[in-house]
């Protein structure tokens, strides 16, 4: 038996899985949890290392409950809907010449609050990122770090796909 399976028996009643494998993943050592993680894998397939998302996550996921049993998945989808359009609509500012700080930064204002409201954490990083850098009328640095949401963005699709199945 594990060291710490009294402290995830205890708290067996909540509804957050994700949450525990967060708190696991940082207090065990590797060998053991592969001992462990099997189980836990059929009640919550949330594969979000931490990082990727924050308490917000958590928040919408207590949200949910039978009556609104697909809460979470429609907040998301709403983001992907959203994100589509923001990350367009910035892919086409940052080819114009001259360059629209203002317009860029009231963009990438946007896409933070859609990621700050689902949690996605590292995106909202890269925003604010990219919002100092327009602050800033720093054309490489916003293209660069236009890049790397860009990644954050597909890193998160793809694990929130998995947590959707």
């Amino acid at each position: 038996m594990l060291k710490s399976s009294k402290y995830f028996r205890s708290s067996l009643g909540e509804r957050n899985f994700w949450g525990f494998t967060k708190c696991f993943i940082e207090e065990k050592r590797e060998d053991e949890a592969a001992d462990w993680w099997p189980s836990w894998t059929s009640l919550r397939p949330l594969d979000v290392s931490p990082g990727y998302v924050d308490e917000q996550f958590v928040e919408l996921e207590e949200l949910q409950d039978d009556a609104t049993p697909n809460f979470v998945e429609e907040v998301v989808s709403l983001f992907y809907e959203d994100s589509a359009r923001l990350i367009h609509a910035i892919d086409q500012s940052l080819e114009n010449h001259p360059i629209d700080f203002a317009k860029l930064d009231n963009y990438m204002y946007q896409f933070k609050g859609s990621s700050s409201s689902i949690g996605a954490k590292k995106v909202k990083t890269e925003c604010t990122q990219f919002m100092e850098y327009c602050r800033a009328q720093n054309v490489e640095g916003c293209k660069r770090t236009f890049q790397q949401l860009k990644g954050e963005y597909t890193t998160l699709q793809r694990k929130l796909e998995i947590y959707f199945q």
